[in-house]
């Protein structure tokens, strides 16, 4: 069974999310190498020494507990579980020398660990 989807703005309902151009480019660079898919997922997880990791990967399936945005023809999904700890964040896609990250500029992280791989915040996800 498919789930209805409606997207929306990236601004909708008070929740925000926002992509730089690279991160766009990215992700839709992305999808093209996985027609299949239904859209680019950015979540968190419970994870790493400060308490959540960002998760990024394609998408195989959209559930009705998922926000879907339209970054010009790009969809990208949240569950609306994470998505009090990822509204208000901009996602970009930088290179640096050999390696290529999206890097997260997020308001709701209070603080990161020492590898940056994980960060705190106040809400809590219960995925």
């Amino acid at each position: 069974m498919t789930a209805q989807v409606n997207t929306v703005e990236p601004t909708a309902r008070g929740r925000t999310l926002e992509l730089t151009e690279n991160a766009r480019a990215h992700i839709a660079g992305q999808m093209q190498k996985h027609p299949d898919a239904a859209a680019f997922r950015i979540g968190v997880k419970m994870s790493g020494c400060s308490g959540y990791m960002y998760v990024v990967d394609v998408a195989d399936a959209i559930s009705a507990e998922d926000e879907v945005f339209d970054f010009q023809g790009t969809r990208v999904v949240v569950s609306r579980q994470a998505l009090p700890v990822l509204s208000g964040t901009t996602v970009d896609f930088v290179k640096q020398g050999l390696n290529s990250m999206f890097r997260f500029h997020n308001p709701n992280a209070g603080a990161s660990c020492g590898c940056g791989e994980s960060f705190t915040t106040d809400t809590l996800v219960t995925e």
